[in-house]
């Protein structure tokens, strides 16, 4: 059994499970080609080393019965295996083989995702062709250092590698070459944001983000009145700006007073739990007016951007960071986009003066060696993959179909009767605000997650605890990504709509003073419970 599957939806509505074609080959042929271990049978060995049978060395030539010598040629002292043949089968044998407890646990969870509706924003399908490059012998190389620049070696392919993603990360976002830069290395988005800070700012310099309760992200420098949580905030001091609470509406007004007030360094754009589009233009105004950097985090949105459904924030923004396993539907990593040429121009004196942006060097320096050692060249790989991908009309179509299906979400459960914080979505995700139910997030995503559909508790405007919020997230990219429409979404909708109602049902039977989530998760979690046919 190989556990490498792939799930969606055949054109006649079936959910599906296949096997990528290739998995027995590069469980097998390709690793013998890679190590050229001894095996049985005719095999192509790239060392040359001793196999029993025929072989074929390097550069394509036919020995009879003997030994493949690495450069091919006859009457060359043919190599033997050092290690013993326990260590070849160590190097030859499947996961299954291997480490059959690993591999249960893989399967069941891909029985979990095959068998769930899949709700999570930030959760995605990837493709096969980015599972093919994320398991490749792309992950054996070390490369600390940049294209043409590394402290190790045997480098060339990776450095194509690295070079066509960055090429092809500024293609898919419409970027001039001279006019931005990218580094794709980064391991993932919160590391991501801390590079660009790092870079640009000194310890205990000032940054403005989103606060978290209100749809922003921890690592753009989330704190509590008694307690700092994110390390953000513990090296630079940070200032929330926050939404209307009666619209759920970002505050440009009072996000401006207190900017002007507070003079950050660095103003961050870009949310977790955000249903509405960031007002860019306005941002730059205001970055502008304070003489700060707008950083732009658009780990949620960037395949949305990427096919032209949700507005760019290159135009009005100095850095823009991004995951890439949410919408964008690449491996978990991330990637910082940096202005270059001319930040601004002033007349000084009667003479124009031009200010050049510097983020280049101190931003790449910041990710390595500041931060990271060697990347890792499997997921640049697979990010490479992805981006092509994203520049195709399929995947245009495919985004303008999470758009159709987050907006079905939107019509679908107002019209149950049930409080949207914005009133609606212009993105990928809708959120939930219960408090008109008298529930929390946390005992709806139980019930749910009971009957196999996987969302997220989440914070809302006002909320005062992010273990019971009063909101549940509810992104469309993962089920679009196996062949959902609007009428899937409406189903959905109605899925919600009876958990829910369970949820305040078993809140309403049980007694005051065990009335604790955890009193909860135990009756729901209780064998023999049967809700959803209640």
């Amino acid at each position: 059994m190989d556990v490498r599957v792939l799930i969606h939806r055949s054109p006649t509505g079936t959910l599906n499970v296949s096997e990528p074609k290739s998995a027995q080959q590069l469980g097998s042929q390709q690793r013998a080609t890679m190590y050229g271990t001894m095996t049985n049978g005719d095999h192509a060995a790239t060392n040359g080393e001793k196999t029993n049978g025929e072989h074929t060395a390097t550069n394509g030539t036919t020995t009879n019965g003997d030994h493949a010598a690495s450069n091919g040629s006859n009457g060359a002292t043919p190599h033997t295996y050092a290690l013993p043949k326990s260590h070849q089968d160590l190097m030859e044998r499947s996961l299954v083989d291997t480490d059959p407890e690993i591999a249960d646990i893989m399967a069941k969870e891909i029985t979990r995702q095959r068998e769930s509706i899949l709700l999570i924003a930030s959760e995605n399908v990837t493709s096969r062709a980015v599972f093919d490059a994320l398991g490749s012998p792309m992950s054996n190389k070390y490369s600390e250092g940049y294209p043409g620049a590394r402290y190790y070696g045997g480098n060339e392919h990776i450095d194509e590698i690295e070079i066509t993603c960055q090429n092809r990360a500024l293609q898919t976002f419409g970027l001039k070459a001279e006019e931005w830069g990218v580094n794709v290395q980064p391991l993932s988005g919160s590391p991501a944001n801390l590079q660009v800070y790092q870079a640009i700012m000194r310890p205990h310099e000032r940054l403005m983000g989103l606060d978290l309760p209100h749809g922003g992200h921890l690592s753009h420098g989330y704190q509590t009145p008694t307690k700092k949580i994110s390390a953000v905030s513990t090296y630079f001091e940070t200032f929330p700006y926050r939404v209307n609470l009666e619209t759920g509406l970002i505050d440009y007004d009072q996000l401006e007073q207190n900017a002007l007030m507070y003079r950050p360094k660095v103003l961050v754009a870009g949310t977790s739990a955000y249903c509405r589009e960031i007002d860019c233009k306005r941002m730059r105004e205001i970055a502008d007016k304070v003489g700060c950097y707008l950083m732009f985090d658009m780990a949620h949105i960037s395949g949305l951007v990427a096919a032209g459904v949700n507005a760019s924030p290159f135009e009005y923004c100095d850095i823009v960071t991004t995951t890439t396993h949410k919408s964008l539907r690449g491996p978990r990593g991330a990637m910082i986009f940096f202005r270059r040429g001319v930040r601004k121009t002033e007349m000084k004196a009667g003479k124009e003066l031009q200010t050049l942006y510097d983020l280049e060097g101190p931003i790449n320096f910041s990710v390595f060696p500041g931060h990271q050692g060697g990347p890792h060249n499997h997921t640049i790989t697979a990010l490479a993959v992805a981006l092509k991908q994203a520049q195709t009309p399929e995947f245009k179509q495919y985004q303008q179909q999470v758009i159709k299906n987050a907006k079905q979400l939107e019509r679908s459960l107002t019209g149950l009767g049930y409080k949207l914080v914005t009133d609606g979505t212009d993105n990928h995700m809708v959120l939930l605000d219960l408090r008109p139910q008298g529930l929390d997030g946390a005992r709806v995503e139980a019930v749910l997650e009971q009957v196999n559909i996987a969302c997220n508790k989440n914070t809302t405007p006002g909320d005062k605890s992010a273990l019971s919020p009063c909101g549940v997230r509810i992104g469309a990219p993962a089920m679009t990504s196996r062949g959902m429409g609007e009428e899937d979404f409406d189903r959905i909708a109605g899925y919600i709509d009876r958990c829910v109602k369970m949820a305040k049902g078993i809140q309403g039977g049980l007694p005051k003073e065990g009335n604790k989530l955890k009193d909860f998760k135990g009756v729901v979690g209780r064998a023999g419970w049967r809700g959803w046919r209640s």
